[in-house]
């Protein structure tokens, strides 16, 4: 290691716990995170039938106040943001001016006037930069005040707790005056509670396409914490979990990843996210939202140009970021991301295809090094759990 990473990498405030469990470590987003602890198909099949325990402190933390700050963050998102009911979440995207994606990330309402935003890691001080000169913008065009922006990244911790055990997990932690909190937190909800006797926010989310939840927390509290939730787990089969099942689980469950799916290159409507854009549930000008409204009004994602589609490889051979997918022979999209599907035992794969071959049913063939390999379009998830 040189002088120079040891200055420039970032870790976590639970990088020791990592260390002490023997964790391969990789570089995300210029944090050092754990890829995994031992063998990273075991965890993924944790998630999946136990619980996994994962650190994702890289992820940023922005939180926006004042009487003005829903409104502030209409302006500032796609979604209609104050429209959210206090103690609840709302997947959202933050656009540039010509509608790319700048990022994804989720907003929790945890009062009146006090909203979260957790961006992705790489991109955490591009959205908390892009936050103040928006508020700027906002204050010019409104006349509106009251907004703070305070970017809580680098002294707050998130923890996750994944699969079907995670509720019995949490549930060990909280005091029996709270657990009926946590029983009956929705999904994309969040609720203050003690874990451990450690003050959280801790919110029914997550990125497996199984039940489970994040808690927040201070990073001089977070290595106490990790310690009593991996206490808590120990009748429940809890397993340490890195990145590289994080990966696996996400893309079952059919869930981008900002820099593969997601990019300035794609809009909201090419990655099937038209969804998620406000053009008609709010008044009032957003940033993006001329642009965004004219890729709509141009079929973009839907009759024209690009689509992001689920893959369902025929034979045994996985498809990876950036294979050509083929059709009859010529090149009509790139796969985004791929690999085979542990929990289904077949190849998956996430890819941009031109919108007339992005039907459901579509027989389409990757380029696997010079030797096409069958595909066949199919509905997103792969995976879905059984509630």
């Amino acid at each position: 290691m040189t002088a120079e990473t040891q200055v420039t990498e970032k870790r976590t405030a639970l990088y020791d716990q990592h260390a002490a469990l023997g964790a391969s470590f990789t570089d995300f987003g210029g944090w050092q995170m754990p890829l995994k602890y031992g063998s990273e198909l075991a965890e993924h099949r944790a998630v999946r039938e136990t619980a996994g325990l994962f650190d994702l402190s890289h992820m940023g933390e922005v939180w926006v106040t004042g009487p003005n700050a829903g409104a502030f963050l209409d302006y500032a998102l796609v979604g209609k943001l104050s429209a959210v009911a206090v103690g609840k979440a709302k997947y959202s995207l933050i656009c540039a001016e010509d509608g790319g994606i700048i990022d994804d990330l989720i907003v929790y309402r945890v009062a009146e006037d006090e909203y979260l935003v957790v961006p992705n890691a790489g991109n955490a001080p591009i959205v908390a930069a892009e936050f103040e000169a928006r508020l700027a913008a906002f204050g010019a065009v409104s006349n509106a005040g009251g907004v703070t922006l305070r970017d809580a990244s680098a002294e707050t911790s998130l923890i996750a707790v994944q699969g079907p055990n995670a509720q019995s997990i949490v549930l060990a932690l909280v005091p029996a005056e709270q657990a009926e909190a946590v029983t009956e937190l929705k999904y994309y909800a969040a609720v203050g509670v003690e874990a451990a006797g450690i003050p959280v926010l801790l919110a029914r989310t997550g990125y497996t396409g199984e039940d489970g939840f994040e808690l927040f927390v201070p990073n001089e509290r977070a290595a106490e914490l990790w310690a009593a939730i991996r206490g808590a787990g120990e009748g429940h089969e809890l397993v340490p979990c890195g990145l590289a099942s994080r990966d696996s689980l996400r893309l079952e469950a059919g869930m981008p990843l900002y820099g593969n799916e997601l990019s300035r290159e794609v809009t909201p409507f090419e990655a099937g996210f038209g969804g998620v854009v406000a053009l008609t549930s709010k008044e009032g000008d957003f940033v993006g939202r001329a642009a965004l409204q004219a890729k709509k009004d141009d079929g973009a994602g839907t009759t024209s140009g690009k689509r992001l589609v689920g893959l369902r490889g025929l034979g045994r051979r996985a498809g990876r970021s950036h294979y050509p997918v083929l059709k009859d022979g010529q090149q009509v999209g790139e796969v985004t991301s791929g690999q085979p599907s542990p929990t289904l035992g077949y190849p998956v794969a996430l890819a941009y295809v031109a919108v007339e071959h992005s039907a459901v049913g579509t027989k389409l063939d990757v380029d696997l090094r010079g030797k096409a390999e069958p595909f066949e379009v199919v509905a997103l998830p792969f995976y879905k759990r059984q509630k």
